[in-house]
């Protein structure tokens, strides 16, 4: 039984393609149109799917779709009509689209995918899962349990913004939701928006900014945005708000009450954003711890699934693992509306079509779940590769596993940055191997080169340490495996250097530039690092290439960023990789077993990336 699941029409849309349970390809449509979150009909994506399980769209039993327009159409005339005459500005603009197309969602699907294959007959094969059910199908069956409590949560889906459950075999029932408009997800967002960041993308943004700041608003939006209960139920409160009725996320209550306008995107940023940004991080943090426990409680169970885009937050997903109420932990990669699609694809496979869940046989014992090491996007072979490049007017060496891996390490200890094309493309938003640029995390100019030379972000942002799983416990305070790089811990003790009097007085981005271990350009300001475990079974080149950096410096992690610049969405092609080796400041890039260095380059192929993209 073939199964399509289908996220799209709001941001990062994906298609997934299920067959018996098994998730066998995946991808969003970003990837293909180089448009960043793209919202489109995920026609490439699609494709993809097809062409990887080498089927057509007449071969598919069910085509799903991850949410229920109607329901969410019904939650926009019940909020207008409830906020009325107010919003009525933002109402007109929402009915314009409403009308013409999205009330009409199942004609539209119908419509793109017989662009895709004429003769396609749709009959009853297209069916809807509510948007939260999609989040938590995502988590719960994907994950290594047979047995879990199940926890979603973002900024809103058809009116459900929170949803807690339990999974047992093939069952899933959602036993609590909170309802819009009281949302974390948003009121994380409506920090975003006063903090400068654009919402539904730059909330990781404000995640990296907490550390540079001290918690100093916490309790002033515990007082007044937020009434946070012991069980961690919630409800905000609406007059500081106008994503109800307008077009901004804050109105000017929210301004008096934090003593000023939003921040301008590019505005110089000051401590008190990083205060805000440490404040509701504080927040959300324990929203969630006391959302987990209660569910915990309930369900009498140690084991935890998350999904929705609050399930990206590392840090609080961190902050549940050490909190020692939860045992086992799993959160799906791509656990925003991307994950929607595979969730959608998932539900109708148990609940609709009642099938039993597979055996877990030839999954990787050591995260032991069904997703693969999320590496579900397409591959490209060798002779392909060649191709591509050579059209490209790419200069190219071919080496074999070995030679490629002792160049790529001799070239990472000489302090250059490493472009990384291998295997197939990783599904959700982190690169985790796949679609890397790499760098030397002993470095202490590596973080600042990647971000201002390479990345063309802001000097703040953090990255990621990708370590040999076997080696975590030596050089982290985690002892779980993190395939994923969705959770974060600190830095072992013993790799730490004791900070000064004076390195202790600073504030904000002047903490940036003081090491504060022995790899420095992954340990951020509060000696926490995102970690991603990397295991052989999963990613067999990737963990080879830090073997060979391992044994050429007895350090068994690298830096690990994804393969793109700001504003870009993560490569997908050759062409696109070669693309931003040459608009960037990356000095080597393998591609499949093509090792290119930038000094051998035709120059004349030199772009300018920096301002290529939009701002995300």
């Amino acid at each position: 039984m073939r199964i399509l699941g289908i996220s799209a029409y709001y941001h990062d849309s994906a298609a997934v393609l299920v067959k018996d349970g098994i998730i066998t390809a995946a991808a969003q449509e970003e990837r293909f149109s180089r448009i960043k979150h793209d919202a489109g009909f995920p026609t490439q994506a699609i494709k993809y799917c097809l062409t990887q399980e080498g089927v057509a769209l007449t071969d598919i039993d069910h085509v799903v779709f991850y949410d229920k327009p109607f329901l969410k159409f019904e939650r926009l005339l019940e909020t207008y009509l409830a906020f009325a005459p107010r919003g009525f500005t933002s109402f007109r603009q929402a009915m314009l689209v409403w009308i013409k197309e999205k009330l009409f969602q199942k004609k539209m699907l119908i419509d793109s995918l017989l662009e895709i294959e004429p003769n396609y007959s749709a009959g009853e094969q297209i069916l809807f899962t509510e948007h939260h059910q999609s989040h938590a199908a995502s988590a719960f069956y994907p994950s290594p349990f047979d047995q879990a409590a199940v926890l979603t949560l973002d900024g809103v889906g058809e009116w459900t913004t929170t949803s807690a459950g339990f999974g047992n075999g093939n069952s899933l029932e959602i036993t609590h939701e909170i309802h819009f408009p009281h949302s974390l997800g948003l009121l994380y967002s409506a920090l975003t928006y006063y903090t400068g960041f654009r919402v539904n993308s730059g909330e990781y943004k404000v995640m990296g900014l907490a550390p540079y700041g001290e918690p100093k608003y916490a309790q002033l939006i515990l007082d007044n945005l937020i009434d946070l209960k012991p069980d961690g139920s919630f409800r905000l409160d609406l007059s500081y708000f106008n994503y109800c009725i307008g077009l901004t996320m804050t109105n000017e209550k929210f301004d008096n009450l934090f003593g000023g306008e939003p921040r301008k995107p590019e505005e110089l940023l000051t401590q008190k954003h990083m205060d805000l940004a440490a404040s509701i991080q504080v927040v959300i943090e324990e929203a969630v711890l006391r959302l987990s426990r209660s569910l915990m409680a309930q369900n009498g169970t140690k084991n935890l699934c998350l999904a929705g885009g609050v399930a990206l937050n590392c840090v609080a997903n961190g902050k549940i693992l050490r909190d020692g109420h939860v045992k086992n932990l799993w959160i799906q990669p791509a656990a925003g509306d991307a994950g929607g699609a595979l969730g959608a694809a998932l539900a109708v496979y148990y609940w609709h079509c009642k099938q039993p869940r597979p055996k877990k046989e030839g999954e990787v014992k050591t995260t032991n779940d069904h997703m693969r090491g999320a590496y579900l996007g397409p591959e490209f072979v060798q002779e392909d590769i060649e191709k591509r490049l050579l059209a490209q007017g790419a200069k190219f060496n071919v080496l074999d596993d070995a030679e490629l891996f002792v160049e790529c390490a001799k070239d990472l200890k000489a302090g250059k940055a490493l472009g990384w094309f291998q295997g197939r493309m990783e599904f959700g938003p982190r690169a985790l191997g796949g679609r890397s640029i790499l760098g030397d995390p002993r470095s202490k100019e590596m973080q600042s080169v990647l971000n201002l030379k390479v990345k063309f972000r802001e000097s703040f942002r953090p990255f990621a340490p990708s370590i040999l799983a076997e080696d975590v416990a030596d050089w982290f305070e985690l002892n779980e495996a993190s395939p994923y790089m969705l959770l974060v811990d600190g830095v072992a003790p013993n790799r730490r250097i004791k900070m000064t009097d004076e390195e202790e007085a600073l504030f904000g981005i002047d903490k940036l530039n003081v090491p504060r271990s022995d790899i420095p350009a992954v340990t951020h300001v509060d000696y926490s690092a995102r970690i991603q475990t990397v295991h052989k079974e999963t990613n067999p080149k990737y963990h080879a290439l830090i073997s060979q950096f391992k044994k050429a410096t007895g350090c068994p992690l690298l830096v690990n960023t994804s393969f793109n610049v700001r504003g870009e969405p993560i490569v997908g092609s050759p062409e696109d990789a070669f693309r931003c080796f040459m608009g960037t400041g990356i000095e080597t890039l393998a591609i499949g077993n093509c090792l290119l260095r930038k000094d051998e380059q035709d120059q004349g192929l030199t772009e300018d990336y920096k301002d290529k993209f939009d701002l995300d």
